[in-house]
């Protein structure tokens, strides 16, 4: 199964040169945002005069890497983001984009973090085996750029994993954001 992701996104702006390839630069701000991919009609040519698109599979992966939802496109999402956000860290008030972007991008260039598997909440990614997998619904999917599958063996819930998700997105999770999964997340046979 060839899998279409459902969302793209940037890291603060241009990465790539005239020629379309990536120079050394992996970000040029701390707005890291997950995006949907069809949005007012907008065209665009891919890594065209504007920012570097970068796509997800879902919104699992893109949280893994530090993105978080768009207040533009995405704004339901975004501020039910930041509702869990403020749930789990400040409950006075829901943080402001700058906010959790500068927290974000702290978190996202540290090294992941090792934990019990049953530490992790569901739509989390993690790494075992030199692989990604998801976990869900106390089920554990593996990763794949096509999308996930089932796991024929048991992964040990006290096992020590690599937590790729970062902590404060682990604990947005926890406070009850609900990522956007790809089809196959739901395909368990």
């Amino acid at each position: 199964m060839t899998a279409r992701g459902l969302f793209m996104g940037n890291r603060g702006g241009r990465l790539h040169g005239p020629d379309r390839q990536l120079g050394a630069a992996r970000w040029r701000g701390r707005a890291w945002i997950c995006c949907r991919i069809d949005f007012r009609d907008r065209k665009r040519e891919v890594m065209g005069a504007g920012y570097t698109e970068i796509f997800f599979l879902d919104e699992a992966t893109a949280l893994a890497a530090g993105h978080r939802p768009c207040f533009e496109c995405r704004r339901a999402d975004a501020r039910a983001f930041a509702a869990a956000w403020a749930r789990a860290r400040d409950p006075a008030r829901p943080p402001k984009a700058p906010e959790m972007d500068r927290i974000l991008h702290a978190e996202r260039r540290a090294a992941f973090e090792t934990c019990r598997l049953r530490d992790l909440p569901d739509g989390s990614i993690f790494a075992t085996g030199g692989r990604f997998r998801l976990k869900l619904d106390h089920e554990i999917l593996a990763w794949t750029f096509d999308g996930y599958r089932k796991v024929e063996t048991e992964t040990d819930p006290d096992g020590a994993v690599a937590a790729v998700t970062p902590p404060t997105v682990r604990a947005v999770l926890s406070a009850g954001y609900r990522p956007r999964l790809h089809p196959s997340a739901r395909i368990r046979s």
